[in-house]
C-alpha cells in the first residue's frame, strides 16, 4: 500500500509499506493492504511502519486525521519526529 505522513512543514515519509501501527484518538489502529476505507482523528504516540523492503521506521505521531482509501493511507499531522 501507499503511504504518505505530512505535516504542515514538510513530507515526512512517502513511499511503500506492508503494514503500519498508529495511535487514533480512541486507541490504537493497524492497517494492511487491502484495509477497508477508513478515516480517524489521530492521538499521540509512536506510528510504527513496516516498509516493502521490511525495514521498520518510528515516528511520534502528535495529533491530525488518518485516511484509508483504495490501498492508500494518508497521515495529515499536526507535528511529526523521527526516531
Amino acid at each position: 500500500m501507499q503511504l504518505r505522513v505530512v505535516t504542515p512543514a514538510q513530507i515526512v515519509f512517502e513511499g511503500t509499506a506492508r503494514s503500519l501501527v498508529a495511535p487514533a484518538w480512541d486507541g490504537w489502529v493497524g492497517v494492511l493492504p487491502g484495509h477497508a476505507p477508513f478515516l480517524t482523528l489521530m492521538g499521540e504516540g509512536p506510528m510504527t511502519v513496516e516498509t516493502e523492503s521490511g525495514d521498520r521506521q518510528s515516528f511520534e505521531i502528535g495529533g491530525g486525521v488518518m485516511k484509508v482509501e483504495s490501498n492508500t493511507v494518508t497521515v495529515l499531522a499536526d507535528h511529526v519526529a523521527t526516531g
